[in-house]
């Protein structure tokens, strides 16, 4: 397990502590909408980071092509229909360029700023000119609107238990999801950035804000810096 992240519950739980079983239940909300209104039609996207293929999927559905990468086998073994590849995302090198990097699952906020920083290289290294990087980030009150909750429409409640401080500008964070038949529970290390931070590291490694997608800033689309 890595090191600040630990995962419970039924079945296989990957190094960063998700639960794949989870995963597999969890709905797929309007990331896909997002994703489609924001890039061309029929755009290759390679997907940093796919867990199981919440999103994957509805995106082939809507007739893109999409390389899907996590560095679990165990959740790359429930994506159908995509090209998949076991690899960390910081080390990933395809030699490939692509119209859309996706950075979803607010992945940029990593605990690690040399991770983040692999993270976002991945990005730039295989963007294509004139293709586009999605990000997507916390919500402001992601660290300090806590403890909530939310239940879903098909009947589990996500939980937000607690955000601790774990070192210089950095959170452990405690999550909870609660089925009627099972609960899983994940703890991660993440870290805030406001825009200004997230801008700079943007910035750090050659990109920059084309727009931010949605009113709370929580979906962007990011270009090769000029």
């Amino acid at each position: 397990m890595r090191e600040g992240h630990e995962g419970t519950g039924p079945g296989e739980i990957t190094p960063d502590g998700c639960a794949v079983e989870l995963y597999a239940r969890l709905p797929v909300g309007e990331e896909p909408d997002i994703v489609a209104a924001a890039v061309p039609a029929g755009a290759h996207i390679l997907e940093l980071g796919s867990g199981v293929g919440r999103v994957t999927h509805p995106l082939l559905e809507r007739g893109f092509t999409v390389t899907a990468v996590d560095e679990s086998a165990d959740m790359l073994a429930r994506v159908r229909g995509a090209r998949t590849i076991r690899s960390s995302i910081e080390d990933l090198d395809l030699g490939e360029k692509f119209d859309v990097v996706m950075l979803a699952s607010f992945l940029v906020h990593a605990g690690d700023e040399e991770v983040r920083r692999g993270l976002l290289r991945t990005c730039a290294r295989h963007v294509a000119d004139g293709g586009c990087v999605l990000i997507q980030r916390e919500g402001a009150d992601y660290h300090t609107k806590v403890p909530r909750e939310r239940v879903d429409p098909s009947g589990f409640t996500v939980r937000i238990a607690s955000v601790e401080p774990a070192g210089a500008g950095v959170n452990s964070v405690h999550a909870e999801y609660v089925f009627p038949d099972a609960v899983w529970t994940q703890t991660f290390l993440s870290r805030p950035l406001t825009k200004e931070q997230f801008e700079s590291a943007l910035a750090e490694a050659g990109l920059e804000v084309d727009t931010y997608l949605t009113p709370d800033g929580m979906w962007v689309r990011a270009v090769p810096s000029a």
